[in-house]
Parts: C-alpha cells; structure tokens; sequence
C-alpha cells in the first residue's frame, strides 16, 4: 500500500495503515462537530452575555447546520483544481477564526455571522474527508480507513460534547470556544505533518456536477443515504417524548445506550466493511427494522426499550462508514469530493425533512406512531440496498483499478496511476496521477 504525497513519492508497507495520519482527519471531523453542537448546551451562559433570548442563540447551531447544506456543493466543486492539503489546512485555519471570534465577541450579530462562516468551512470538510481518507490507502483498505475517520463524529458526540460543556460550567463559554480555536490551529501542524499532499482535479479531468450525479451507482447511495436519515430522525429527534410515552422517564440512559452502542457499532463495521460491505450494510439495516418493530411493539417493557435502542445504535453506527464507502467506491477517490459533498447535501435534507416528519407525526397522532412512521423508510432504504446490488452496492468491491475507469465519461478514462509505488507493484488507484 502506498499512502505517498505525489510530491515526496515515498511509500509505506502495505501491511500498515496510515494511522497517524487518519487520525488527524478524524480530529478534524471531531472539531467540526464540536464547533456545530456547543452552543446547544450553553444556551443560557451565551444568551446572557449577548444580550439575546436563548431561542437566538439557538440560531447559532440552526445558521451553521443551513451554511453547511448550501455550501457543500458549490464551494467543493469551486475549489476542485486546489491542492488538497491546501484546502483541508485552509478549512481548519477558518475553523480556528470563526471560534477565536466566537470566543471573543459580545456582539450577537458578529457571532452569528462567525457561525456562518464556520458552517461554510464545515460543508467544505465533510465534502473532503472521506474521500481524502479514501486516496490515502488502498482499495482493499478503504472502508476501515473511512471508519477511523468518522469516529470522530462519534467521539464528539459522545464524550466531546459533555466535555465542552463541563469546561464551559467550570471556567465559561468563551473558554471552550478559544480550546477549540486552539485545537484547530493545532490540528494544521498535524495535518501538515502527517497528512500526505495530494493535486487538485487538472481541468481536463474534472466532469461537470450533473456527470458526477449520473455515474452509475450515485443516485442509488444517495437515496439509500436519505430514506436512512429521514427514518433514523423521525425517532431519533423525539426519542425524549417516545420514553415518556413508553413510561420510561429517564431518557439519559436511553441516550447513554444508544451512544454506547454507536461506538460498538463503528468498530464493528470497521472491522467488516472491507471484505463485506454488501451483507454488513444489509445486516445493519434489517437490525434497525427490527429494533423499530420491538420499540413499535414491546417498548413499554424496560428490558426490551434498552435493548432495542442498543440494537438500533449499533447498527445505525456503522452505516454512515458503510454508505460512505459505497459511494467512494461508485465514484472513484477521484470524484469523492464532488460526489461526498453531494452525500452532505442529501444527509443534512434528510436530518431537517425527518426531524420535521416526526414532529408533524408526535403532534397527529402522539409518539406511539413514530417507530411505525421510522419503519417503512428504513424498509425502503433496506430494499433498494438489496436490489442495488450491481452497481452501487455490489457483492464484491471494485479493486484498485476502478471499475469505471474507462466508463465515466468525459474525463473517466485518465491514467489509473497511483500516487506512489505500492510495496510490491499492484494496480493503481483511479485517479490518482493529478485529480482529486
């Protein structure tokens, strides 16, 4: 395996993975998070210091998730023909501004304005994490590398999240947001130090945004991603009033399970997302339908609430890895940024249609109907997965000669030269000889 920068050629034994190097990039995904979700839980310390209601300080996190969603797809496709490393360490230095003015600002609309800007670096990094991760190793290796990287989004959420907030109880609000200025800028000597350079797309290679959509496989991820979203936040968002409903008042726990089991379910898919994308997806889904059934069905048993909620965590853990893979593998490495930002685009639609869905739902008809409104679309996420199964979803991965490298188009028949020699020669990437 070669995880070499074009520009220093260098290689590492294929038995390794660059683990130091995916690290930085899942702390990159960790930092993002953590910038998005922070305000959330110090609405009354920040709205008293702005002078504002805690309802706009809310804003905050709803002004960042809205610049993420419209910036994605532009920005991404903008800056294309930039290095990568550029773009990812020029991303993390906004990052590390957008925080500082947070963290010094008393000013309400100077803070939300920050909170946009670092939801445009935010839609920018999702766009390019995973199929940075994806170049940095070999086909064979891809899903666990991707699954290293999103394990940051876990971390944050589980620990990193409670942790900013006991900083913040413990020495103030502005104090979180300078750490993570901090962490950001920090993160850039990281980045810059383990993460290998790789070129922008050249000009000739890049295929407009319309052909990245049609490639064969695309759309069909991309609807499994949305039926799965929408699904998972119908009962995710209103999980609080779905426990109160089952006469099971104390929704900690049930969070507690359900983050506890995501970290499980992550190591899970990591360790099965190479050899067995195809079944282990399938195998995720069908567990989430089930969990939804029991919690449909049996939820007013504690014992069956719990275990319900730690198969649905376990298995919704691992899919975001495994449709991620899926889609670097549809694409090539060599259109993941374009294709990825898409997936962003589609993922934040599906939190905002099924956080709304479920709320129409709790107002109509009561909790009780949310697992039943959850069901049938991770039944239609599960289906299309099963029928998909030449193109975005097949039983065996493409190898490192992607399997459309001489099918994508204008632009798909470039040189499949990687970046570096693999220790023992092997095909190359798609891709990797000058685009991203």
């Amino acid at each position: 395996m070669s995880v070499a920068s074009p520009a220093r050629g260098t290689a590492v034994p294929a038995a390794a993975l660059p683990l130091s190097g995916l690290l930085a990039l899942s702390t990159a995904a960790f930092t993002a998070v953590m910038t998005e979700l922070l305000p959330a839980g110090l609405l009354p310390r920040m709205a008293s210091a702005l002078g504002v209601p805690e309802g706009r300080v809310g804003f905050l996190v709803t002004g960042y998730a809205l610049a993420s969603f419209l910036a994605a797809v532009p920005v991404t496709t903008a800056l294309r023909g930039l290095p990568r490393r550029q773009v990812l360490i020029g991303t993390l230095v906004g990052f590390g501004c957008c925080n500082a003015v947070t963290a010094a600002s008393s000013s309400y609309a100077l803070t939300f304005v920050a909170r946009l800007a670092a939801g445009v670096m935010g839609g920018t990094l999702w766009a390019m994490l995973v199929g940075y991760a994806a170049r940095m190793v070999p086909a064979e290796r891809r899903g666990r590398a991707i699954a290293i990287v999103l394990a940051g989004i876990t971390l944050a959420l589980s620990l990193g999240v409670p942790a900013g907030t006991a900083l913040a109880d413990a020495v103030g609000w502005r104090a979180a947001f300078a750490v993570l200025a901090v962490l950001a800028l920090l993160l850039v000597l990281w980045v810059r130090w383990r993460v290998p350079a790789f070129p922008g797309e050249t000009a000739g290679a890049r295929l407009p945004l319309r052909q990245v959509t049609a490639l064969p496989g695309i759309a069909t991820v991309l609807s499994v991603t949305l039926l799965l979203l929408l699904g998972h936040q119908v009962m995710y968002t209103y999980v609080a009033p779905f426990a109160d409903h089952a006469g099971f008042g104390r929704t900690g726990v049930v969070l507690l399970v359900f983050g506890i089991a995501t970290v499980t379910g992550i190591w899970i898919t990591g360790v099965l997302v190479d050899a067995h994308l195809r079944r282990t997806l399938l195998a995720a889904l069908a567990l989430i339908a089930c969990a939804l059934l029991a919690l449909g069905l049996y939820a007013a048993a504690p014992a069956v609430l719990l275990a319900s909620v730690a198969l649905w965590g376990a298995a919704f853990g691992g899919a975001p890895t495994l449709i991620q893979t899926a889609l670097v593998d549809a694409s090539g490495p060599a259109r993941a940024d374009v294709a990825t930002s898409l997936q962003t685009t589609v993922y934040n639609a599906g939190i905002a249609a099924g956080s709304l869905t479920g709320g129409l739902v709790l107002e109509s008809s009561g909790a009780g109907a949310l697992p039943w409104t959850s069901l049938p679309l991770i039944a239609g996420a599960l289906t299309v997965v099963a029928v998909g199964r030449r193109r975005a979803f097949p039983a065996r991965r493409p190898c490192d000669s992607h399997a459309q490298a001489v099918s994508s188009g204008p632009g798909g028949g470039e040189a499949d030269t990687h970046a570096g020699s693999r220790a023992g020669g092997g095909v190359g990437d798609r891709g990797e000889s000058g685009v991203a």
